[in-house]
């Protein structure tokens, strides 16, 4: 698979450098992501209807949630703007395109690795983990 996909390809090394980053960020993200649900389901317990609603319908319902919806999507921007890809909040799973034996392959760092530990293949997924020639091994847990 061609590496056009992608703005950067990572090495190892240089994906360990943006952790203490990204784990300023992924924390900051997962507190604004539990205020924005601690609020939503307040307001679902007097809105019942809102669990059916788009998010973009609540947010014109409830201008108040704004700042944390823009908050959220600024953080997440900004751990993207480094190369690398936010696959889920909540886990704190990001991916870093690298050519790993001629073939373009995720670097997985999940939030509390100390460093990149595995890879998956493009399509593979977090279940597709597979270990870094060398690395320790907490992917294991």
């Amino acid at each position: 698979m061609s590496n056009q996909r992608f703005e950067k390809l990572f090495s190892p090394e240089q994906a360990n450098e943006l952790i203490p980053r990204l784990e300023v960020l992924l924390r900051e993200l997962h507190l604004e992501a539990n205020r924005l649900r601690e609020r939503l389901a307040a307001l679902a317990e007097e809105e019942p209807a809102l669990g059916e609603m788009a998010f973009a319908e609540v947010l014109d319902q409830y201008p108040e949630l704004r700042p944390t919806a823009q908050r959220m999507g600024e953080l997440a921007a900004q751990i993207e703007s480094f190369g690398c890809l936010l696959k889920d909040i909540d886990q704190g799973l990001i991916d870093f395109p690298c050519q790993l034996n001629n073939e373009v392959v995720f670097l997985c760092w999940q939030y509390g690795e100390p460093q990149v530990s595995a890879w998956h293949t493009l399509d593979g997924g977090f279940a597709g983990r597979h270990p870094l020639p060398g690395a320790p091994k907490p992917y294991l847990n």
